[in-house]
C-alpha cells in the first residue's frame, strides 16, 4: 500500500473515465449526492485483477493499491502518507473527474525503473490499459502547475483517521 523506495515509476492500471456520480469528491467537498455509481465491467475487472494478484504473487511489485473510494488523487495521497515519501507525477489529465473519479477496476503500482520495460511490455501482452503517472521520492506530492502537498502536513491534518498500517 505504501510507497516504499525512492525514484520507483509510478503506473496506473485501468482505465480512467473520471466518474464522478456518488463520489466522495461530490460528497465532501461539492456538498452533493447524486448520479449513479460507477458501472462495473466484470471483464475488466478480472482482467486487471488478476493482472495485478499475478504481479504481487510473483514477486514482481510490492508497492500496490487499489483507486477506488476518493480516486486516483486519493490513492496517492495514502500511498504518500503510509509510506512518508511523496511524488512527482505527470498526469496526461489532471482534470477534477481525472483525479477524483471513480472508475472501476484500477490500481496504482509503483516499480523499480530497471523493471519497467518487462512490466510495460506484459501489460501490453495482456490488453490491460495503462499509463505511467510519475516517480516516487520526495516529501511531497507535486502535480503539475499545482503547489507541492506535504506528506507530513498530509499526515498531521488526518492524523486522528489514519489506519494503524499508516501510523
Amino acid at each position: 500500500v505504501a510507497f516504499k523506495a525512492e525514484g520507483e515509476i509510478i503506473l496506473l492500471i485501468g482505465e480512467t473515465r473520471g466518474h464522478l456520480g456518488q463520489s466522495l469528491y461530490l460528497r465532501e467537498i461539492e456538498k452533493r449526492e447524486e448520479g449513479s455509481a460507477p458501472p462495473v465491467d466484470l471483464a475488466a475487472e478480472k482482467r486487471n485483477g488478476d493482472f495485478v494478484r499475478e504481479l504481487i504473487e510473483a514477486g514482481r511489485v510490492d508497492t500496490v493499491h487499489d483507486c477506488s473510494d476518493g480516486g486516483l488523487l486519493v490513492t496517492l495521497a495514502e500511498m504518500a502518507m503510509a509510506g512518508r515519501m511523496g511524488a512527482r507525477l505527470a498526469l496526461a489529465d489532471a482534470s477534477i473527474p481525472a483525479l477524483y473519479g471513480e472508475d472501476q477496476a484500477r490500481y496504482v503500482v509503483a516499480v523499480p525503473g530497471k523493471s519497467l520495460r518487462k512490466l510495460l511490455q506484459a501489460l501490453d501482452s495482456a490488453g490491460v490499459p495503462h499509463s505511467a503517472i510519475g516517480t516516487t521520492g520526495g516529501d511531497a506530492l507535486i502535480l503539475p502547475g499545482e503547489k507541492p502537498i506535504s506528506v507530513t502536513e498530509l499526515r498531521n491534518k488526518h492524523e486522528g483517521w489514519l489506519p494503524k498500517y499508516m501510523a
